[in-house]
């Protein structure tokens, strides 16, 4: 079955402390039906000091969302929308905008 959500999508979350905010998908966890949503859901992390930090301290780093809390943003009017199938004219199977009717797959 094909992902509704996939990585580089813009979506808007619809429940929850951020509400409202929207983002690109950095992640999706497939088998935990969640995803890692870029400058949302930020959950502060102690670290040790380490090659790349050498500093260490608390870190401010994105925790993953429930898929059920997020839609997906309509490339055309910018609102969440719901996902839906259809095969185009060239015979390729692709995801539609349910709001508006736009392919987002191009």
């Amino acid at each position: 079955m094909t992902a509704r959500i996939r990585k580089d999508d813009t979506v808007i979350v619809i429940a929850g402390k951020d509400k409202g905010r929207s983002g690109r998908v950095l992640k999706v966890l497939p088998k935990e039906d969640r995803v890692v949503v870029e400058g949302v859901n930020m959950a502060k992390r102690h670290t040790k000091p380490d090659v790349a930090n050498p500093q260490g301290g608390v870190i401010a780093k994105e925790a993953s969302l429930h898929l059920s809390n997020v839609a997906l943003r309509d490339p055309k009017t910018g609102k969440p929308t719901r996902v839906g199938y259809k095969v185009n004219d060239k015979g390729r199977k692709v995801r539609v905008a349910k709001g508006s009717g736009v392919e987002i797959d191009v």
